[in-house]
Order: C-alpha cells, then sequence, then structure tokens
C-alpha cells in the first residue's frame, strides 16, 4: 500500500460523519475559536478582579452573578424569538456584540478608568449573549445533526471546545503574565469578531423559523414550560441540574479567590493547573459516545455528576506548598472537568432527543431558565458564606452538599433509567 493510500484510509476513517459537513466543520471551527478565547476571560475576568481591583469575596460573588442574571431574566423569551427566527444571524449579531463588549475592558483600562462596576456591567453583557447566542448555537447544530447524531454532535463540538480548555489555560496565563488581565482580554474580543466572518457565508440549510401563526409570546412560553413540566424526563433534568448549577456558582464565586490569595499561585501557575482541567475535558469528549453505548445514557450522566462533586470535596483539601498545591489543583480540575463533560454531552443529547422539532427552542430556553436561574443566587450565597466562614469551608461546604444531591439523584431521579435516548415526546 503506498503512502498516498494510506493517508485517504486514514483521513476516511478519521473524517466521516458529521466532519464530511462543510457547514458543521465551519459551526465547529467558529466555536472552537470562540472557546480558545473565552478560557483567557475565564481567567482574566476574576484575576483583574482579584488581583487588580482587590475585589472582596462578596464582589466576586456579585460579579459571576450578572453573568448568570439574564438566563433569569430572558431566556424564556429567547427561546420564543429563536423558534420564530433563523438562528444563524442571531448567533453572528452576538458574536460581535460580546467582542465590542469584551473590547470595553482593555479600552477603560488603558484610561486609567477600570472598576469593577464596569466590570459587572460587561459580565451582564457577556450573559446576555449566552443566553441568547448559546441557545441559537444549540439549536442550529440540533437542526444541523439531525436526531439520530445528537451525542455525535455534542461530542465533536464539545471535542472543539475542551481542546481549548486543554491548550486555552496555559496561553492565558501567559498572555495575563505578558500583558496584564485586562489586555489579555481583548484577544477574546478578537476570536468573537473573527467567529462572526466565519460564519458569514455559511448556508444552513435546515435553519428554518417555526412559524406559530398569531400565537402570543407568553403562550408560546406556556408551551415550553408545559412540555417540561409534562415529561418526567425533562423535569427530572431540571431538577437535577438546577441544584447543580446552585452548588457549582457557588465554587465558581471564590476557587479563583481562594487559588490567588490562600495557595498564593500566580495567574501563570493558576493557568498551568488549569490545563489539568482541560485534559480531563479531552478525555471526557473522547470517551463521551464509547460511555454512553456501553453503560447507557442515564446512568452516565449520574456518574459524572458524582465525578464532579468528589472534585468539589477536593478543591477545599487543596495545601502545600506551591508546587504541591499546583499539581493538587490540576488534578481536582481534571477530575470535575472530566465529570462534567461526560454529564453535559449526555444531559444535552437527551433533552434534546425528547423534544419535538417546532419545540427545541423553546425547550432549550426553558431548560436553560429552570436550571441556570438559580445559579446568581447560588454565587451570592457562595460570596456571603466565604465572607462568613473563609474560602476553603466555602468549597468544602460545597462538596458535601454535591455528595447529597449525587446520593439523590442515584436512587430517586428518573434519569438514571435512560438507556438510549428516547423518541420526541407526544405532543
Amino acid at each position: 500500500m503506498t503512502v498516498n493510500e494510506r493517508l485517504k484510509n486514514f483521513s476516511r476513517r478519521a473524517f466521516r460523519g458529521l466532519w464530511l459537513s462543510r457547514d458543521f466543520r465551519r459551526v465547529w471551527a467558529s466555536l472552537t475559536l470562540t472557546s480558545f478565547g473565552m478560557q483567557i476571560t475565564n481567567l482574566a475576568l476574576p484575576l483583574t478582579a482579584a488581583l487588580l481591583l482587590n475585589a472582596t469575596p462578596m464582589q466576586m460573588g456579585v460579579l459571576i452573578a450578572l453573568e448568570t442574571l439574564p438566563f433569569a431574566l430572558i431566556s424564556l423569551h429567547a427561546g420564543v424569538m429563536l423558534d420564530r427566527v433563523r438562528k444563524l444571524p442571531v448567533a453572528i449579531a452576538l458574536d460581535i456584540w460580546r467582542g465590542v463588549a469584551l473590547l470595553a475592558i482593555p479600552v477603560a483600562a488603558w484610561f486609567s478608568v477600570l472598576s469593577i462596576e464596569i466590570l459587572f456591567v460587561v459580565g451582564f453583557l457577556c450573559g446576555v449573549t449566552n443566553v441568547v447566542g448559546g441557545a441559537a448555537y444549540q439549536v442550529l447544530l440540533a437542526q444541523m445533526a439531525g436526531r439520530k447524531r445528537l451525542v455525535e454532535v455534542n461530542a465533536k463540538v464539545s471535542l472543539g471546545e475542551q481542546s481549548a480548555a486543554l491548550i486555552g489555560p496555559g496561553i492565558a496565563g501567559a498572555l495575563i503574565n505578558a500583558l496584564t488581565a485586562p489586555f489579555a482580554i481583548a484577544v477574546d474580543a478578537l476570536t468573537f469578531f473573527a467567529s462572526a466572518l466565519m460564519l458569514r457565508r455559511l448556508e444552513a440549510k435546515n435553519d428554518i423559523p417555526h412559524v406559530s401563526g398569531n400565537a402570543g409570546v407568553w403562550r408560546e412560553i406556556g408551551e415550553g414550560l408545559k412540555l417540561v413540566k409534562g415529561n418526567p424526563t425533562l423535569r427530572g433534568l431540571a431538577w437535577l441540574a438546577g441544584l447543580w448549577q446552585f452548588l457549582h456558582h457557588m465554587q465558581v464565586a471564590v476557587l479563583i479567590l481562594f487559588a490567588a490569595r490562600e495557595l498564593s499561585l500566580s495567574p501563570g501557575t493558576i493557568g498551568l493547573a488549569y490545563v489539568g482541567g482541560g485534559l480531563g475535558c479531552l478525555l471526557a469528549s473522547a470517551t463521551a459516545q464509547r460511555l454512553s453505548a456501553r453503560f447507557g445514557i442515564g446512568p452516565v450522566i449520574v456518574h459524572g455528576l458524582i465525578l464532579t462533586a468528589l472534585a468539589w470535596q477536593g478543591f477545599g483539601l487543596i495545601d502545600g506548598p506551591v508546587w504541591l498545591a499546583t499539581l493538587m489543583l490540576g488534578a481536582a480540575l481534571l477530575v470535575f472537568n472530566f465529570g462534567a463533560v461526560l454529564y453535559a454531552i449526555n444531559y444535552l443529547a437527551l433533552r434534546q432527543a425528547i423534544t419535538p422539532d417546532r419545540l427545541l427552542g423553546r425547550m432549550t430556553a426553558t431548560m436553560r431558565f429552570l436550571t441556570v436561574a438559580v445559579a446568581p443566587l447560588g454565587s451570592l450565597v457562595g460570596g456571603a458564606l466565604a465572607t462568613a466562614v473563609g474560602l476553603r469551608a466555602t468549597l468544602l461546604t460545597v462538596g458535601v452538599l454535591g455528595l447529597v444531591l449525587c446520593t439523590a439523584a442515584v436512587f430517586w431521579s428518573p434519569v438514571r433509567r435512560h438507556r438510549k435516548l428516547p423518541a420526541p415526546a407526544a405532543e
């Protein structure tokens, strides 16, 4: 066999399924590029607050809360709007919006007017783009892939995102050390502008609005809520994900402060530790399809959550010299991200499979509302608890509560009974 024939055989094995779709490859590249940029902001934004502006734990809690508050305010209306329009133009417009919002931080830093209030505003605006743009991307990808490839599309998108999570934190730490945190965020803004340009010529033939006649907004919102309430699987997913998001955002509000202040880790060292988290993401993305095929969709969701709870407990136990603390933080992030990505891939596939096409936008927005609307409260509780009892004690508390949640899911959640993707629910 010649070298050319071997290369062709390898290409056929490696690039099959959705990789053969030009539209999917373009959307995948767009999401992967912005994922690299977001790795920078995920570190640079809280580090700007913690190190440059000397934010308190409560201010960190408010910052994280404002990033998730739009889920409670506009996600239901966003779902109705998305079902009525094409998703691609919405995704492009919000990529540009997010890029402009992020540029406000380095511009304010350049003119020496950066304040915690500016971070609050930018965090809220980025939250709006997460709600509307994120839902638009999810529905667009589901329409492009078709029902039989929902696990595949979520796994492939996650593979790109988690590849960014593997490499991005190290690059982010280096950029933050070289440029300082506010100016490193400008790189993230550029990735969103580039993403909008990449999507400009996308065809997206399946991106078709579903016209609902003269139905009012509130009536259509009610349809989404009725769908979730009337379906035991969606209802179980909503309860499980909502409680998990509450605990997760308690942890998010304090983890960077804990690493920077109690463990005395530099931005570059924190970025290095987050590479371990990226490795966990990559491993989960690469194995999600095989694990769900072997053990079932529901069991993988529940056991993924158990791993995240164990990692939360691990965060609170980190101690020792810088080198040891860095290794322990990287290991805990690896376990957490492995579990979280396994959970997320199968969670998304299960809720998309069970929903009729015309309700996908409303279901996505409704589930995001029900599951992430409690996240701002979790962030505020995390900040308040850290102020009262300390950063380490807060992390340990989250770990204990997470294990209680997972134990309840193992015994009582209807989600664990699903072995395969079900057919759409009857309307």
